[in-house]
């Protein structure tokens, strides 16, 4: 029997059971392959003893519509920088590739199939000049990798905040109030503006687009008369005033050097009232509710197309690509192409413009 190996690395999103299942589908119709998790990503092969698991129709029965992954997924460590604990008590990061690539080796694996975002698509390209036959398969729920149309998790992420204005807006109308809140969005604004459209927003303040508290604050005069109204702003947590940074700090977190951000509501709650808003303002952080529960309907068959695409390149021995979705086709395209430069939103592109058309504002 041939083996190919999956792993889901970085934060989890909606979805990843959907690629899994799909893999373990398309292989069981070839009589000579089986599929074989490692649990936590690489960690699974990395430690002693490994830890992976057995992927057939028995083990993906009926995942296709939980959250999550039934493999597990980390942010931290990795074969390139796996945490080391120094004599003084420090920690430091050891290079344990090479020893990962022998393992695998060891373990019969004849391909790996990386399903994750941008640092792990550069872990799979690194891989890939090792010598490693390997796959990627893009995940992101920013919908921040430009390789590819869409990312699976986006859809649904955007779906829940979209709910979540639909919510807040009438207990804002209910206490004359202004609601601002807070979605994923590091460097890539697509989640805020979506829902921002979807929902009805006043305004909407994202990583490409810097803003002016006046002008934002002019946008919420409009909807308040003698005290009566209210506003729905939603903020990507990497959106930064004109002139000012995204809020982030450094992780603490041993193999996590990724920064963390988080602030970016309560920041802007307080210029509000700098700048004299006399409604009542309250902030919500929608954070990891956006990764969790059911994928929706288009991730499901996305990331199915994705999954099947992804063994069939196996099968072709298309390694050092990654699969990506170009409407209407999912296709193949080399990884240095897919990790090299990112989807951010246009500030003159459509979905900006028709935003603008409905009202919306940008503070810019």
């Amino acid at each position: 029997m041939k083996r190919v190996l999956v792993a889901t690395g970085g934060g989890d999103c909606p979805g990843l059971n959907a690629v899994i299942r799909a893999v373990v589908k398309r292989a069981a119709q070839e009589k000579d392959w089986e599929v074989v998790g490692s649990i936590q990503s690489f960690d699974g092969i990395l430690k002693e003893p490994t830890e992976i698991k057995i992927l057939d129709d028995a083990a993906v029965k009926g995942i296709h519509y939980q959250g999550g992954t039934i493999i597990g997924t980390t942010t931290k460590g990795g074969p390139f920088a796996w945490p080391v604990k120094n004599k003084d008590g420090s920690w430091g990061a050891a290079d344990r590739s090479d020893e990962m690539i022998r393992k695998l080796q060891y373990l019969g694996i004849d391909a790996v199939i990386s399903i994750g975002g941008d640092g792990s698509q550069k872990i799979s390209q690194a891989l890939y000049e090792k010598g490693l036959n390997i796959i990627g398969v893009p995940k992101t729920i920013d919908n921040d990798l430009s390789a590819t149309d869409f990312t699976f998790g986006y859809q649904t992420a955007v779906q829940i905040c979209t709910e979540a204005v639909d919510k807040l807006k009438t207990t804002a109308a209910s206490h004359n109030r202004v609601f601002i809140l807070e979605a994923m969005g590091r460097d890539a604004g697509w989640i805020a503006l979506s829902a921002a459209i979807a929902g009805g927003a006043e305004a909407c303040l994202i990583p490409e687009i810097p803003y002016d508290i006046k002008k934002v604050k002019e946008k919420l005069d409009t909807r308040f008369l003698k005290g009566k109204g209210f506003g729905i702003i939603v903020i990507a947590e990497g959106a930064m005033p004109k002139g000012g940074n995204a809020l982030a700090e450094e992780s603490t977190e041993v193999g996590n050097p990724n920064l963390k951000l988080s602030g970016a509501a309560d920041r802007l709650a307080v210029e509000l009232k700098k700048a004299g808003i006399e409604a009542d303002i309250r902030t919500t952080v929608l954070g990891h509710l956006q990764r969790g529960g059911i994928p929706v309907a288009y991730d499901r068959v996305l990331a199915t197309q994705f999954g099947v695409k992804a063994f069939e390149m196996v099968l072709e021995g298309k390694f050092g690509h990654m699969v990506a979705y170009h409407h209407p086709e999912v296709v193949a395209v080399p990884l240095p192409e897919a990790i090299g430069q990112q989807n951010l939103v246009d500030p003159k592109s459509n979905l900006v413009a028709t935003a603008k058309g409905v009202g919306i504002a940008f503070g810019d």
